[in-house]
């Protein structure tokens, strides 16, 4: 079997949809400035969007992409999965990157107080949903079948 056959049908850069939301909602801010929800002062807009950003990337972010490295495994999703993981982030989300990519996009619409970047984080969860966790769990199901079924019946797909 070919590897592109034996991976998950992944045919987005789950990166570049935050990114993208995050450049769009920085350019909507800029054409049609919305009032903001977050009333904090600039510091602390900084430090509570910046700290929810820099601690989604590590816990959420590099831990997972560490325990894919150490177990030889390639965190691409469009790659062949030899094994899964239980452990670390993976015992409260099945989808601890897809998570953070949320979670980086409130962080920073916290940081800059921009509306725009919050009101696209549905479509962020969606799209990554749609176009990078579906196709990874039919994959994964097929793949290692009640083993990951069962792991689907006890840890929530989000949180």
């Amino acid at each position: 079997m070919r590897e592109q056959e034996s991976a998950a049908k992944v045919r987005i850069l789950p990166p570049l949809v935050p990114l993208g939301a995050i450049a769009l909602g920085i350019g909507l801010n800029r054409l049609w400035p919305l009032d903001s929800l977050f009333e904090l002062p600039a510091p602390s807009r900084l430090w509570v969007g910046g700290g929810l950003i820099a601690v989604s990337i590590v816990v959420l972010g590099i831990w997972p992409i560490a325990m894919f490295l150490r177990s030889g495994q390639n965190p691409e999703p469009w790659k062949p999965t030899p094994s899964l993981h239980f452990d670390g982030p993976y015992r409260l989300t099945r989808n601890p990157m897809y998570l953070m990519m949320v979670l980086v996009c409130l962080g920073t619409a916290i940081a800059l107080a921009n509306l725009w970047i919050f009101l696209l984080m549905p479509v962020v969860g969606w799209t990554l949903h749609r176009f990078a966790i579906l196709p990874e769990e039919a994959y994964l199901e097929s793949r290692f079948g009640e083993n990951y079924l069962a792991y689907k019946s006890r840890v929530r797909r989000w949180l």
